[in-house]
C-alpha cells in the first residue's frame, strides 16, 4: 500500500491509547503499513548488556510502530489533522496539499 505520509511529517494519532498526541514521523515501514512517531506509543524493552557493542543492559523506552490508518497529517497553516490531496503544477510536478485549507505542503 502506498501511503501519503512521509518522513518528517507532523502527524496526530486519531485512534488507540495515544489518541490526540502529535509527533514527527521518524520512519515509515511500508511492508507492514506502519509508521514510527516521535514520543508516541512508547513501550519498554528489556535488554541484556552487550559489552562488545558497548551497550548497557536494562529497561529501554522506545517507540513502537502505529498503523498508518491511525494517524492523520497535521497541516501547519490550519493546525488541524487533515487529509492530503495531490495536484500537478504547470511545470508537471506533483505536489501535496491540505484538503481543508488548500495550503501546499513542503
Amino acid at each position: 500500500m502506498k501511503t501519503k505520509i512521509r518522513k518528517d511529517d507532523k502527524v496526530m494519532v486519531i485512534a488507540g491509547k495515544d489518541k490526540g498526541k502529535i509527533g514527527k514521523v521518524l520512519k515509515i515501514l511500508p511492508k507492514k503499513d506502519t509508521v514510527l512517531v516521535e514520543k508516541v506509543n512508547m513501550v519498554q524493552r528489556h535488554t541484556k548488556a552487550n559489552p562488545y557493542a558497548q551497550q548497557p543492559g536494562g529497561i529501554i523506552e522506545k517507540e513502537a510502530p502505529i498503523h498508518v490508518s491511525n494517524v492523520a497529517v497535521v497541516c501547519d497553516a490550519c493546525t488541524k489533522p487533515t487529509r492530503i490531496g495531490y495536484k500537478k503544477t504547470e511545470d508537471g510536478k506533483k505536489i501535496r496539499f491540505c484538503k481543508k485549507c488548500n495550503e501546499i505542503f513542503k
